[in-house]
């Protein structure tokens, strides 16, 4: 979506954190400072519960946003809550950005961390320049796996081809052409915590992959 590296791009700003949101974006994969860190972004629990036991942020975002999740159910139990989860802190740092609050509690429900330091950098971006997104997202070709100890890896395709940054000021839409840098790759890295919810732990992206080329 013009919302990760395209956006950054549309705000005239630099790539430097891992999330880099939008079609014009640029190869990014910046790791942050291990005393870079925000209010409710510490480390998770060792111990881990049901996913049932949570309680997730109700996520709910304007109209003008739509998404789509090319990401069936696996069968594994795991695995499905490890999509399940990732797909609503998708939307929580939209939800963050429309907020316009780089402290949204939603999105730090799901990230912890690295991947919130990162996170809270890549909305504050928003934020500062007082523009939020607008537009279809699709979201395509998980690979999911779990380990023994309790992490787990998922990484995915976004085509940004259909979103756009929005200016708050003036409700002016920034459209931007689709290009190879329209399909970005992302790769993170999960945890369950003592509530049973997979929380990102670490995040990077690129744009332009070729895996997510049409």
């Amino acid at each position: 979506m013009n919302r990760r590296p395209t956006l950054l791009a549309a705000l005239t700003l630099t790539a430097a954190a891992a999330l880099t949101l939008s079609a014009c974006g640029s190869d990014d994969s910046s790791k942050v400072k291990d005393n870079d860190k925000i209010a409710g972004a510490g480390p998770g629990s060792e111990t881990s519960a049901s996913p049932t036991a949570a309680e997730r942020p109700k996520i709910d975002l304007p109209s003008d946003l739509s998404y789509t999740f090319d990401w069936p159910e696996t069968g594994d139990r795991e695995k499905d809550a490890i999509l399940s989860d990732s797909e609503q802190s998708i939307k929580a740092v939209d939800l963050a950005i429309v907020n316009q609050d780089a402290l949204d509690k939603p999105y730090l429900y799901y990230y912890e961390g690295e991947a919130a330091a990162t996170t809270h950098k890549f909305i504050q971006n928003y934020v500062d320049h007082e523009a939020a997104i607008t537009g279809a997202y699709r979201f395509y070709a998980p690979q999911v796996a779990v380990d023994k100890d309790g992490t787990a890896s998922l990484s995915y395709c976004e085509d940004q081809g259909k979103a756009y940054v929005k200016y708050l000021k003036t409700d002016k839409v920034k459209k931007t052409k689709v290009t190879a840098k329209s399909y970005v790759i992302y790769h993170t890295s999960l945890k369950k915590n003592d509530k049973g919810v997979w929380v990102i732990q670490k995040i990077v992206s690129q744009s332009g992959s070729p895996k997510c080329q049409p």
